[in-house]
């Protein structure tokens, strides 16, 4: 029986009604066997099978015993058990899982059988022990005892898959949904199903192996034909006419591209790679990190969220003894689903790292160090020196992008009431006026707006100034999904296509650093450019979305432009950063001319509904300052202080300049971790990590993203470590519990008031380079040198190495090939890298912005745009 039902705000949903175990199902048609049982609350065991995966029937643990129709309505059993992960119900369909068929039973504990008989009996010290569902489903679904008394099969272990993820292959038991996620989901097809069935026997030596998951290394898998004069490549899946292993020269899909290496030198490893492990229905693919350390029946797990990045993405802490063992990816259909990037996954030891602040330090007048001390003193020290410097001048607040919400309020609060400043800028990154404006018109107290769903299902997403797979994670894993269900067309603003943006079936739009903002002008209809006339005719589709990242500031008039585009074209704009705290930042009023959720500082009216929301008379209305002039302010004595959160100099656009600003005034340091800025201080206060407080944080979307404590701490977040301090100042900021900020913040989100106008920019000039000068491109990766990821080495060894990309025609005027060394030089110094020829413009080269060997604020001295020059050197 078949039925159409209307879903609201979209087309009708045929029904079809079939029966699973007696129980009468409606289920919408195309949905298969296994998940219509789901719904009528009928469990079918199963190891293959996954939601966000494409069916592949390899486990055959799913087996039910199906009966259908015929052509007279006669109701007839299918002759075998059939996969019910594959298998799609039918109208009038009746199924018979295991629970009431014998059949079904039967087949299924045949199937775990031949699962058991390889399987070695190593459970004991597998990191899968006591969370198995092969341990589970062996009790559940079943023999009692073994009938198998050969010796099993083993294999050398482990195959180190990268530096992170290990794979040890006799536990394996080809369920593919590895190989299936990396294919279909990252798009990074490293492992793969190779050998058929038990091998060639009689063939040791040069015989095809049985059927297993391995990397393409014919060193660990033996596929180096050493008979002949020229080695051959075996391939694994393929059998000569007499039975002999099949030669081919063309086992990978093609040669190995210089950027695609990891540190190790071997192929590119995938920044998703950690996803394997978490849906292993074995312990086959484990964690170079977390390999036996502990068992899940000695750990305790709180949901939270991740901290590297703006999306958000829900993460499960799993702790032992007050240690953070591993971290696993939580299940948030909304935003992250069931993925979480390498960096969320394994990037957690920075929390606890040797360096640690944990105790207050002051500036001893004597020995000119810093000596740890108490609370009280510290306190008391670094508010005598802030209000010396309130009566010469001012004080400043830096307090970084990696803020919860209520943190973010604390240091607006405190700010405005405490220091009666608006000198206050997040922004701990290249940035610009223009920006400033842009954020506080058109993403301030705008709520929730494009969220990850609209990207999946946009017809157009038009990325400028984003690599979404380097500098948002989850963002990208959408778009791919968007892509490959055939929803999503996805055009980049870039100088070359990066990996990921080739992931994505993206259509570049080629632009040299400087001329984005002339490429977006020129988007219109009837362009004399077909590619922008075409991309114009795409954002006028309903849905559309351009999406703009963080480095759009660094372009005079980008943003602009973008803008304008979006106007013209009616698409929607949305801005992606890339750290976790700068949407929470802005919502607070972390910015020189801005106040909480988008109010104007210069607005006379919304000073006194914030006053009046903060239990204040007034709020400070002289102009602030951005980050630069803060940074020359200090720099000149005109400011005489400055409170400092958490970034690193090194992400400053003149990390020099800051240093030496903050080296003459006297600064008041919250941070987790020793850091460049922390011998600069006169006092530090040590903050608690994410694992050690709850919060929130606020992702790209808008969306609130709560998390809860995982750890007993005697840390304190930013936001009670400024509550103290301003009570040093006499002042209560009456933020000392979470409720009591939470209904502040509910407060002032309700304002109905102006917002900032944001008026357009004119384009800068167009850098021009000649002879051996190049056009700076950079942006940062993933995986990098950044302080959130500096202890995990295992993860470290599968960050991308650092190269210069240049054009082949660049390249051949400088004399210089793929993998050769060449000496990129600026103002400040110079870095020695690889090249990696690329099809991109002539006269530019991008380099990485801050990884290892290749930190471009720090060694050169220059930003994106800027001129460096190029020498030839000899390759190692």
């Amino acid at each position: 029986m078949t039925t159409t039902t209307p879903k609201p705000g979209s087309e009708a949903v045929e029904l079809i009604s079939a029966t699973i175990d007696g129980v009468t199902v409606e289920v919408p048609k195309g949905t298969l066997i296994i998940r219509a049982a789901e719904q009528a609350g009928i469990h079918i065991p199963r190891f293959c099978d996954h939601p966000l995966l494409k069916p592949a029937g390899a486990c055959r643990q799913c087996l039910v015993d199906v009966a259908m129709p015929d052509r007279e309505g006669n109701i007839r059993p299918m002759p075998k058990p059939q996969a019910s992960c594959t298998m799609e119900v039918t109208p009038g369909m009746e199924v018979h899982t295991q629970h009431t068929s014998q059949v079904a039973d039967k087949a299924q504990q045949g199937i775990m059988e031949f699962l058991l008989i390889n399987h070695p009996l190593d459970c004991p010290v597998c990191d899968k022990g006591g969370e198995c569902p092969l341990q589970n489903q062996a009790m559940s679904n079943g023999r009692a005892t073994s009938r198998f008394i050969d010796i099993k099969r083993t294999f050398p272990k482990p195959i180190r898959v990268s530096t992170e993820i290990l794979l040890d292959r006799d536990r394996c038991i080809l369920c593919q949904r590895c190989t299936r996620f990396s294919a279909q989901i990252a798009g990074d097809p490293f492992i793969a199903l190779q050998g058929r069935g038990a091998g060639s026997p009689g063939m040791e030596l040069h015989g095809l192996h049985s059927s297993q998951i391995g990397t393409f290394d014919e060193n660990i898998l033996d596929f180096a034909d050493t008979g002949h004069a020229e080695p051959h490549v075996i391939a694994p899946d393929l059998i000569g006419p007499d039975g002999e292993p099949g030669l081919t020269a063309g086992l990978a899909a093609g040669p190995v591209g210089a950027a695609e290496r990891d540190e190790s030198g071997r192929t590119f490893a995938s920044y998703f790679s950690g996803n394997t492990i978490q849906i292993c229905p074995v312990g086959a693919l484990t964690s170079a990190t977390y390999r036996f350390r502990s068992r899940p029946f000695d750990l305790i797990s709180t949901a939270s969220v991740a901290e590297h990045d703006a999306s958000g993405a829900a993460i499960r802490v799993d702790v032992r003894h007050g240690t953070v063992m591993r971290r696993l990816s939580g299940n948030d259909t909304e935003v992250n689903e069931e993925w979480i990037t390498d960096k969320d996954r394994f990037a957690f030891a920075w929390q606890d790292a040797p360096d640690r602040l944990r105790a207050p330090m002051v500036r001893d007048e004597e020995t000119g160090e810093l000596v740890e001390t108490s609370w009280s003193e510290a306190l008391a020290i670094a508010a005598d020196g802030l209000k010396d410097a309130l009566a010469r001048g001012g004080v400043a607040a830096l307090p970084g992008g990696r803020l919860t919400l209520e943190d973010a309020f604390a240091w607006s609060k405190f700010a405005r009431v405490v220091l009666q400043t608006n000198d206050v800028d997040y922004r701990a990154r290249a940035h610009s006026a223009e920006e400033a404006a842009f954020l506080a018109s058109h993403v301030a107290g705008s709520g929730l707006g494009v969220t990850f769903r609209d990207l999946e299902f946009a017809p157009e997403v038009f990325l400028v100034a984003l690599e979404s797979e380097e500098e948002a994670g989850n963002v990208f894993l959408r778009l791919r999904k968007g892509v490959l269900e055939g929803r999503v067309h996805v055009s980049t603003l870039a100088p070359y296509l990066t990996r990921g943006s080739r992931k994505l079936g993206a259509d570049l739009i080629s632009a040299a650093p400087g001329t984005e903002s002339e490429v977006l002008a020129a988007i219109v209809d009837g362009s004399a450019h077909e590619n922008l006339n075409a991309l114009a005719g795409r954002l006028s589709a309903p849905g559309a979305i351009i999406a703009v990242g963080e480095r759009a500031a660094q372009v005079p008039g980008l943003l602009s432009e973008v803008t304008a585009l979006a106007k013209r074209s009616g698409a929607r704009l949305v801005w992606i950063p890339r750290r976790a705290g700068e949407r929470a930042a802005l919502e607070a009023g972390l910015l020189p001319d801005l106040l909480p959720s988008g109010r104007a500082a210069s607005d006379a009216e919304a000073r006194v509904d914030v006053a009046s929301a903060w239990g204040v008379t007034e709020l400070p209305s002289a102009a602030g300052r951005d980050l630069t002039e803060i940074l020359l302010a200090l720099n000149t004595g005109e400011l005489p202080a400055a409170i400092v959160g958490g970034f690193d100099l090194a992400d400053l656009p003149d990390p020099v300049l800051a240093e030496r600003a903050l080296r003459a005034a006297f600064v008041v340091q919250l941070e987790v971790r020793r850091s460049a800025i922390t011998p600069t201080s006169q006092v530090v206060l040590p903050v608690a990590p994410p694992v050690d407080k709850a919060g929130t944080f606020l992702n790209w979307e808008g969306r609130l993203r709560p998390f809860g404590q995982v750890r007993t701490s005697h840390f304190s977040s930013d936001r009670e470590v400024l509550a103290d301090l301003a009570r040093e100042f006499d002042i209560d900021l009456g933020i000392d519990s979470l409720d009591e900020v939470h209904g502040q913040i509910t407060e002032l989100l309700e304002w109905s008031g102006a917002t900032p106008a944001f008026e357009h920019r004119a384009a800068g000039e167009v850098p021009h380079a000649s002879g051996n000068e190049a056009v700076l491109a950079t942006w940062r990766m993933m995986l990098d040198s950044a302080s959130g990821q500096d202890c995990e080495p295992h993860l470290a060894g599968t960050a991308p190495r650092a190269v210069a990309r240049i054009s082949p025609e660049f390249a051949g005027e400088l004399g210089l090939a793929n993998d050769d060394l060449v000496t990129v030089t600026g103002p400040a110094g110079a870095v020695r890298v690889p090249v990696a020829i690329t099809d991109m413009p002539h006269h530019v080269v991008w380099l990485p912005q801050h990884s290892p060997g290749c930190s471009v604020y720090t060694d050169l001295g220059v930003g994106a745009g800027d001129i460096v020059t190029l020498e030839a050197k000899e390759a190692n």
